[in-house]
């Protein structure tokens, strides 16, 4: 058994996925680990969300692509809060950002009372796997690591982010060709409630999307 041991990503996916996908900071590879079987320490396990920032040594064999790896030791250093809304309307800041033709992330940085507290990206589908926004996000597919150390318009990190997708994860077509994101500061207050409250989203929820990955 080989081991690795480095800053990770927390993506949970969805609860029809018995695996959790954690991404290596430093190497930008993609680990899919167990989420069960792990005895006294799975509590420690289930607690972890998407979002959560862990130092960790994983254990697994490099060479066999269908057995995903475990996770031998972790600790929770950071979390970025985050949030997830399908077939939903998209901030109108969003649709102001959008033009046709666009092929990388676009932003604008939102205020509250003159101080720059958020930053609102809209995400191309095109380069995503099947165009998915939220399930691409879910599953730790959408390169975004810099994004949740340091916002580029604010100089900050974010503590909270919420994930629009304008259509639902089994769509067969698609409304608008991208999803948003919206990425808030420490410094957010006013904004961030307004954000949580129109779309119906409580703090500390997981409000991850139901549907089966195996079936997109």
């Amino acid at each position: 058994m080989d081991e690795r041991t480095g800053v990770f990503r927390v993506y949970r996916v969805v609860d029809a996925v018995p695996h959790i996908n954690l991404f290596d900071t430093d190497a930008t590879r993609l680990y899919t680990v167990y989420q069960s079987g792990y005895g006294e320490r799975q509590p420690a396990v289930d607690d972890l969300r998407t979002g959560d920032l862990v130092e960790a040594t994983l254990g697994g064999d490099p060479d066999d692509s269908e057995e995903a790896w475990s996770l031998l030791s972790f600790d929770r250093r950071d979390r970025v809060a985050m949030d997830f809304v399908v077939d939903a309307e998209v901030p109108e800041v969003a649709a102001d950002l959008w033009e046709p033709g666009l092929e990388r992330p676009a932003s604008a940085v939102l205020e509250e009372d003159g101080k720059p507290v958020a930053e609102c990206f809209v995400q191309p589908r095109a380069p995503l796997p099947g165009g998915t926004f939220v399930p691409s996000v879910l599953t730790g597919l959408v390169p975004m690591e810099s994004l949740l150390t340091e916002l580029p318009g604010i100089g900050d990190p974010p503590t909270d982010a919420i994930f629009i997708d304008p259509d639902p994860p089994d769509a067969d077509s698609y409304s608008r060709p991208y999803g948003v994101a919206v990425l808030f500061t420490a410094g957010a207050d006013d904004l961030l409630t307004e954000f949580r409250e129109r779309y119906d989203l409580s703090a500390d929820a997981d409000n991850r999307p139901e549907y089966d990955p195996y079936g997109l």
